[in-house]
């Protein structure tokens, strides 16, 4: 039954609103997959521990990666533009590497191993490949279809990379390998500069 149908004196009960709209907010987070265990408690008899206004709905108690799933799910149901792309161009060079995981990580507010291995092994490759101390662009952003994309770009288009099987006692070319295996897919652009890109399904 819809609040409009209600008796207005059911209408007018601020106890009785605030179960009904209790009741729509745990269907609709349920849609995402969101349970707040908050949303369980009997208010009335929870609230009279600290006397909170009327109609106080208490939202809240659940662990981080929950609260960042309710984070996504109201951005997304109030259509929210989505964050500019993280554009960075930096020195490459092997010191440079601690600082791109900490500013991916910042950027992304979720745990993202998988992304900055890819950050970290597409640049280590021009450090190696083109030359350590010449200017690179990162580039990630979130892609509409719910993926990560991680682009870098260097000034030599010719040194393309290969993914090439290494053996137990290489020392080198399992950068491309793990790229491989963690990511959806990955390729190269060639022009008048070289970005290697890779995609990513992010993480729950």
């Amino acid at each position: 039954m819809s609040s409009s149908n209600l008796p207005s004196a059911q209408r007018g009960n601020s106890a009785y609103d605030t179960t009904l709209c209790v009741d729509d907010l745990r269907d609709a987070l349920s849609t995402h997959g969101i349970t707040l265990p908050s949303l369980r408690v009997d208010l009335p008899s929870f609230a009279g521990k600290y006397q909170p206004p009327a109609g106080l709905v208490a939202l809240g108690n659940c662990n981080t990666a929950t609260a960042r799933k309710l984070a996504r799910a109201l951005r997304g149901g109030e259509r929210a533009p989505s964050r500019p792309p993280l554009d960075v161009e930096v020195v490459a060079v092997p010191k440079a590497l601690q600082g791109l995981r900490r500013t991916v990580s910042r950027y992304l507010d979720a745990p993202c191993a998988d992304v900055q291995l890819c950050v970290t092994e597409l640049v280590g490759n021009v450090i190696r490949h083109v030359g350590e101390g010449v200017c690179v662009r990162v580039r990630v952003a979130r892609t509409d279809g719910g993926r990560i994309r991680v682009e870098v770009t260097d000034p030599d288009a010719k040194a393309v990379p290969v993914l090439l099987p290494a053996g137990d006692d290489d020392e080198a070319g399992r950068g491309l390998a793990l790229i491989d295996a963690v990511t959806v897919r990955w390729g190269v652009e060639q022009g008048v500069e070289k970005t290697v890109w890779c995609e990513l399904a992010e993480g729950e």
